[in-house]
């Protein structure tokens, strides 16, 4: 989920063909906890309930699902929001067809006792990691706040490792997220919150996709999947314990750990999905887009709009 691209430029998807119908769709993720519904639909069976026949395939790398889906190993991704915008620009014929989550405080900018505010960040050493949401996070913190990536230092590093560059000294600022923010936090007082995603809601998000030709030809499918997370939300909140479980166990992490940073993500049912995308959330992803073409102009050279970035036909009936 947090790296910003799936490295698909180099593999030519443009050659590429999905095939117009799959027995089985699976579905590439990683172990990130807005992602946790689709591993509860797959274990209280609300998949084959909506006619769908799915399976999660897990991955470590954004690389590897790259190369899945180019070899049609797999036909949709769960992925970052700016991760599709960067795949469009490298040519891959690439829709988002729901919203999944959207980041509050589970991303955020954190610093020692030394910074105040984000104008403080100005000549200060700043830990991210380059090409993740971690860098569109600090790029609108600092454009928010009248600066750019120029006015501070930058040090690159993995957002796993940037809180502990915070703790260790080396750095003035770290921008990561959780569990690793609860864990700098813990460290002492001095440790503290500067911003969080919660300030632009839908700017750290997650969406399901697929190849158009996929969409296409799959819309039944896909109608299935959306209704099977519906329902997996909905389970979630009405059971949090046992649906809580199921995604700490999925993606590694003891279940203390998972309740801090849990509540730090928005999960989009599909009624949320239908309200977030009557405009508001097409107008963030256009914003997205910008932040990431400043920061990165070389690699950002055709901004999305909601019409080029979501296809929207199988949530539609899925309402029905």
């Amino acid at each position: 989920m947090k790296l910003a691209s799936l490295a698909l430029a180099s593999l030519s998807l443009a050659a590429l063909a999905v095939p117009a119908s799959a027995e089985t769709v699976k579905i590439g993720l990683q172990p990130w906890l807005g992602y946790g519904p689709l591993w509860i639909a797959d274990q209280k069976g609300f998949f084959k309930e909506n006619g769908v026949d799915v399976q999660l395939i897990n991955f470590t790398w954004d690389q590897d699902v790259a190369a899945a889906l180019a070899s049609g190993n797999i036909q949709v991704i769960s992925a970052a929001t700016n991760t599709v915008i960067l795949n469009m620009n490298n040519g891959v014929d690439l829709k988002a067809f729901m919203i999944m989550d959207g980041s509050t405080t589970a991303d955020a900018v954190l610093a020692g006792k030394d910074v105040a505010t984000i104008t403080d960040l100005k000549g200060k050493s700043v830990a991210y990691e380059k090409g993740s949401t971690s860098d569109l996070l600090i790029n609108y913190a600092l454009n928010s706040n009248g600066l750019t990536l120029a006015d501070v230092e930058a040090v690159p590093i993995a957002a796993a490792d940037a809180g502990l560059a915070l703790i260790a000294g080396r750095v003035d600022v770290a921008v990561t997220y959780e569990p690793y923010i609860s864990a700098a936090l813990a460290q002492g007082p001095e440790f503290k919150v500067l911003y969080t995603a919660g300030e632009k809601p839908g700017l750290i998000s997650d969406v399901l996709a697929a190849e158009t030709s996929f969409i296409a030809g799959n819309q039944q499918d896909l109608v299935g999947i959306i209704k099977a997370w519906d329902e997996a939300v909905t389970f979630l909140r009405d059971n949090p314990e046992e649906g809580g479980k199921i995604i700490a166990d999925a993606v590694g992490s003891p279940i203390e750990e998972f309740n801090t940073a849990f509540a730090g993500v928005h999960l989009y049912d599909r009624a949320e999905n239908d309200a977030a995308l009557k405009g508001e959330f097409q107008a963030t992803v256009e914003e997205i887009g910008s932040i990431m073409q400043q920061a990165n102009p070389d690699e950002v050279k055709t901004l999305p709009t909601g019409e080029t970035f979501f296809d929207l036909t199988a949530l539609s009936a899925a309402a029905q």
